[in-house]
């Protein structure tokens, strides 16, 4: 397997549906292990209740979830956006009524998960939508759900996957959810060794995470005085903005009214904030 080399796109590209399906008609899948990942194998190995409810996101040729399904787990959801490959997956478990196959948006997707997998879907994502995924994960799990899987800690040549490191997703998760586990992942299959974090976050039931959409802002330095003036509001967990500056993700201890976000930024009549709710 070569990650280096699977699905190569310029960044400005679109990754849609249309995109990934074409991956999937291709048969250029060459981020796919054809087995489970060892990692996340023996992380399921840990789960004592086969009746929790369970999601994998961008679950592509779902060895996660065969290998949950053949553990006695009873509760299993799979959403992608690819239509060719969820026609495959359908008919992989036609029969099998412990899991649901979904063809879809995960950012439009409503439910409740005590768990969610994440094995190479947050990689596939575009960076600049990252504080989404994290508001999206916090959604849809349960009270003091669990989101786990692998990470890349590297970056990449070209892209996707799109690369990272412990020290950014610690600041786009902080305060959304209480850290388990953020560590170096040492059971990786060989051309993977070295280049992947185990992690194991439950959501912080207690905070409110929100994503606004943002207008006005053109620069990183415009950037960090927003955020650090929305840091400063005494309820404010944690802040981040996205690459484009067009989302902030905002974790707070309540729920902060949108009136005083923009009267906090009012100081440019170009800014303007608006509360994402889909």
């Amino acid at each position: 397997m070569n990650d280096e080399s699977c699905c190569v796109v310029s960044y400005e590209n679109t990754l849609d549906q249309n995109y990934w399906d074409a991956q999937y008609k291709a048969n250029a899948t060459g981020w796919d292990l054809g087995l489970v990942s060892p990692p996340i194998k023996a992380y399921i190995d840990t789960l004592k209740d086969k009746n929790i409810a369970i999601l994998i996101p961008g679950c592509g040729n779902n060895y996660e979830a065969a290998y949950l399904l053949e553990q006695g787990f009873t509760n299993v959801t799979v959403i992608d956006i690819a239509p060719t490959l969820v026609k495959i997956i359908e008919q992989k478990f036609l029969t099998n009524t412990c899991i649901k196959v979904l063809l879809g948006n995960f950012f439009s997707h409503k439910g409740e998960y005590d768990l969610i997998i994440e094995q190479t879907f947050f990689c596939a994502l575009p960076p600049v939508i990252r504080q989404k995924y994290v508001w999206k994960m916090h959604e849809l799990l349960a009270k003091n759900g669990t989101l786990s899987g692998l990470l890349f800690n590297r970056t990449f040549e070209s892209s996707p996957p799109f690369g990272g490191s412990q020290e950014e997703y610690e600041m786009h998760f902080k305060n959304a959810f209480d850290f388990i586990k953020l560590e170096n992942s040492t059971n990786s299959i060989a051309p993977r060794s070295n280049s992947e974090l185990f992690f194991e976050f439950k959501k912080n039931s207690l905070a409110k995470v929100n994503l606004y959409r943002f207008e006005g802002i053109t620069c990183s330095g415009c950037m960090n005085t927003v955020t650090e003036k929305f840091a400063a509001i005494n309820e404010v967990l944690n802040v981040s903005m996205n690459g484009d500056f067009t989302e902030i993700l905002i974790v707070s201890t309540t729920e902060i009214p949108l009136e005083e976000l923009q009267k906090i930024v009012s100081y440019d009549d170009n800014y303007k904030i608006k509360k994402i709710t889909q």
